[in-house]
């Protein structure tokens, strides 16, 4: 079987910045160890697959050892892999996915995604968190990822947490943020359990960090940035229970694969 596979840097204006995603639309779907095995030989943080036609898909989105229930950056490539190639007239589009339905739309040179908001409550850090982390937070918040709070951007740059004692932390994943010196928000994400040391730029991410700085800094238009290695820009806008992320994307690499 003959699938198409395309390679989108997200949440990048120019290739090598960003975070890569893998995009394989799909005629039916396959086995889910299918899936799993294709995410693992792609050895990106997500692989997105997708379904359908006439401007909705089903979507799901798979790291290189599990299936995830939100992914940010893998939506927006997507989305940009069904505006330039599948359906090119589309000004937005519709996916089913485990966190229900997601909208995306062309704005201007940016696509903006329509995301639910998961606000975090303050928390006790799980066991062997701080620690792996290397450094202590002011504080720890919780709502789907562990969220650790830092008084400045250089405290989330210089951080060099222990991976393989955070892959032993009892959690999905932990963002680590603080005030940013040009931007609103400052941001890292570390998911080693699931087979995503580092990621690059992490659009579900926001949808916690969004509202928790929007409380903070009382205002509900934000620009965020994360602070991996290749970097990102994220637009965040809060409405209510929903959360608007803007992103630009780019072709690295179309193409197809066999299984």
């Amino acid at each position: 079987m003959r699938i198409p596979i395309y390679q989108v840097d997200a949440f990048a204006s120019r290739l090598f910045e960003g975070n890569p995603a893998a995009v394989c639309p799909l005629e039916s779907w396959l086995p889910d160890d299918i899936l799993v095995a294709i995410a693992a030989e792609n050895n990106l943080s997500e692989t997105a697959f997708l379904a359908g036609g006439d401007g909705r898909y089903a979507l799901r989105w798979f790291t290189p050892t599990t299936e995830v229930d939100l992914c940010g950056h893998a939506t927006l490539a997507a989305a940009y892999v069904v505006f330039r190639f599948l359906e090119p007239g589309l000004d937005a589009v519709r996916f089913d996915t485990r966190s229900g339905e997601l909208t995306v739309r062309r704005r201007d040179q940016w696509l903006e995604m329509d995301f639910p908001s998961r606000a975090p409550a303050r928390a006790e850090p799980p066991p062997g968190l701080v620690e792996a982390l290397g450094r202590s937070p002011r504080e720890v918040w919780k709502a789907r990822d562990f969220m650790a709070v830092y008084d400045c951007e250089d405290e989330v740059r210089e951080l060099a947490p222990d991976l393989v004692a955070l892959s032993r932390v009892e959690m999905f994943a932990v963002i680590v943020t603080a005030p940013g010196s040009d931007s609103d928000f400052v941001s890292r994400f570390f998911a080693p359990a699931a087979g995503v040391p580092e990621d690059p730029v992490t659009g579900s991410a926001h949808c916690t960090l969004a509202p928790a700085w929007a409380s903070r800094l009382g205002k509900s238009v934000l620009r965020a940035r994360q602070l991996s290695r290749r970097g990102g820009e994220i637009l965040c806008e809060v409405r209510g229970d929903r959360v608007a992320l803007r992103g630009q994307a780019v072709l690295y690499l179309e193409g197809h694969i066999w299984v």
